[in-house]
Formats: C-alpha cells, sequence, structure tokens
C-alpha cells in the first residue's frame, strides 16, 4: 500500500511537472510580438491655450493566432539613472510613473479610446487630444501613450485558468510648448586613447543638456592611415545623434575595427546646441607580441653596441 502512495506521488510530481512545462512554454512562445504599436515616437509643437490633436496606431499582425484585447494608459516619461559600477549617464531604465516639472503634459492628455480588442489582421487608430493650458511652461514636456496587451488565454484541460501576458507597448510624446525655451548645452568629455594593444578604436563622450528643451546631439568619428588620405571610418555625411532631455547627461561611445597594427590619425566632432568640441589623434596599434618584438631588437642592439665597444677598448689597450 506504501508502494502504490509512493508511485502514485511521483506520477502526480511527474504530472505536476508536465503541466507546469507546458505552462512556462505558453508563457515563453506566447505571440507577445503579434502588437505593433506606431509610430514608435512623436515631436510635436504646443502652443499655450490651443488643442492639440493626434493618434496611434495598433495592429495585430497577420500572424498572430488570436484576437487581441488592449487597454490604452497615459504614462509619464523620463529616465531612472542607472546604478552601480557600470553607471555613466542618466539614461536607465525608461520611467513612466515618476512625475516632474517636465511631464505636466500628463494631465493635459485626453484619449478617445481606452481599450479595444483586435481580430488578427486588424489595426484601428487611437485617437487622443492635448488641452495645453494658457500659462503652461515653455520648454519640452515628455508623455507615453502606453498601450497594454491583456489577452488572456486559457489552457486546455485547466477549467477556467488563465494566464495574463500583460505585454506593454509604448508611443512617446516629444512635446516642445511654445514660449521661453532654453537652449543650452556643454561637452563635458571628448576623448579617445593614443595607444592601443588591439582594436577597436573607440572614441567616448559626455554631454549634458543645460536646456529646458530636448535635443539631439550630433557625433561625428573619422579615422584613416597616418600617410594616406583615404579614410577607414568615417560618418561624416551622416552623423550619429542621441537625443537628449532636459538637464540630463548623456555618454556616447563610437567605434572603429582597424588592423591590428599600424599608426592611424582619429578625430571625433560632437555638437550640442550651439557647442562644438574635436578631438584629434595619431593612434599607434601594436599587440604584445611585437612589443616583446621590439623590445628584444633593442636589447640585442645595446648588447652589441656595448660589446662592440669593449671589443675596441681591448684592441685599443694592446
Amino acid at each position: 500500500m506504501k508502494i502504490n502512495k509512493i508511485k502514485y506521488a511521483l506520477m502526480m510530481g511527474v504530472m505536476s511537472m508536465c503541466g507546469l512545462s507546458s505552462l512556462m512554454g505558453r508563457l515563453a512562445f506566447a505571440d507577445s510580438n503579434s502588437m505593433t504599436v506606431s509610430p514608435p515616437y512623436q515631436k510635436i509643437i504646443l502652443v499655450p491655450g490651443e488643442t492639440y490633436s493626434g493618434s496611434i496606431s495598433v495592429f495585430n499582425s497577420n500572424n498572430s493566432t488570436r484576437a487581441l484585447k488592449y487597454n490604452v494608459e497615459i504614462g509619464s516619461f523620463s529616465h531612472k539613472k542607472q546604478e552601480g559600477e557600470d553607471a555613466k549617464d542618466d539614461y536607465g531604465v525608461m520611467d513612466h510613473v515618476s512625475k516632474s516639472s517636465y511631464n505636466q503634459i500628463v494631465d493635459w492628455i485626453k484619449l478617445g479610446k481606452t481599450s479595444g480588442s483586435l481580430e488578427p489582421g486588424i489595426g484601428e487608430d487611437i485617437p487622443y487630444t492635448i488641452d495645453v493650458p494658457e500659462d503652461a511652461p515653455g520648454g519640452g514636456q515628455y508623455a507615453t501613450i502606453l498601450v497594454v496587451d491583456n489577452t488572456t488565454n486559457g489552457v486546455p484541460g485547466s477549467g477556467n485558468i488563465g494566464i495574463n501576458q500583460a505585454f506593454q507597448f509604448a508611443s512617446i510624446i516629444y512635446a516642445e510648448v511654445a514660449g521661453e525655451t532654453r537652449e543650452e548645452g556643454e561637452i563635458m568629455t571628448n576623448s579617445m586613447p593614443s595607444f592601443l594593444l588591439n582594436g577597436p578604436l573607440t572614441a567616448e563622450s559626455m554631454v549634458k543638456n543645460n536646456g529646458n528643451v530636448h535635443t539631439d546631439a550630433e557625433y561625428t568619428f573619422q579615422v584613416w592611415p597616418l600617410f594616406s588620405g583615404e579614410e577607414i571610418c568615417t560618418n561624416e555625411e551622416k552623423p550619429e545623434t542621441s537625443l537628449i532631455l532636459p538637464e540630463t547627461e548623456r555618454y556616447h561611445v563610437q567605434s572603429c575595427d582597424l588592423p591590428s597594427v599600424g599608426i592611424f590619425k582619429a578625430k571625433q566632432t560632437v555638437k550640442i546646441f550651439g557647442e562644438t568640441s574635436i578631438v584629434e589623434r595619431t593612434v599607434i596599434i601594436c599587440p604584445l607580441w611585437l612589443l616583446f618584438l621590439i623590445l628584444f631588437v633593442i636589447i640585442a642592439i645595446v648588447i652589441w653596441i656595448v660589446m662592440k665597444i669593449r671589443g675596441n677598448k681591448k684592441r685599443s689597450a694592446r
């Protein structure tokens, strides 16, 4: 009897594990990317005392196998500062909850739709309006329109048990309120090494937006051999950009893959608002094995010279 109970317990344990495995599989492989929200962001101009009308689109992919149910919410938008040793700037995890003077816009937005359901291959627009107060401060205001996929899937054979997937998608609103704006920025660091044991060559920079409106910082990186004008890397025609929110710092890295040995010229240009910083370097790439070889040759030459001098002295003494 005890043996039968043990066998029964083992069997139930295995069945439970199989059920859990099936459940986890559904969580992992549920078509969570069936929903798309567009545009991912909008840059708009707002005028105090006026109403702005806009919309975002929600779409259930043609590849989806189920209808999607969703809710729509308004959230703030900022960044939580990174923590730990790797923290370099203010751009950590996106924050849709915290309030500040730069997301008062959350209270100005009204949604034309707060929930819906989409069959596969179907999309719809979600309209919204922004009623800008007459005393709205000039400068940047930021918010997110959050679309939460709260579709619940029933697990076959489990009665009424369901899984709430709660996948969240966002369309970010970067708004600039007309009025008194302050465009001030500074380039805190702009650097690259002059000597490397191996590549790639990386150029780092840190910029700070001291103003009250967002802007795009611009980064140009050019690298070419010392005795040639033919560039190995360049983005001069299409510089990299990164959006900097008001009163934040942002770290940026550009890199270029180079031959394992050589001497190169490199130049990085960083711009924010009216500020420009240019750093130029002669960069030597010399691997460790080559350093040892050069050191060995130098030591051998020194020894040869010393022995030569001693030999000459002995001959002179005779």
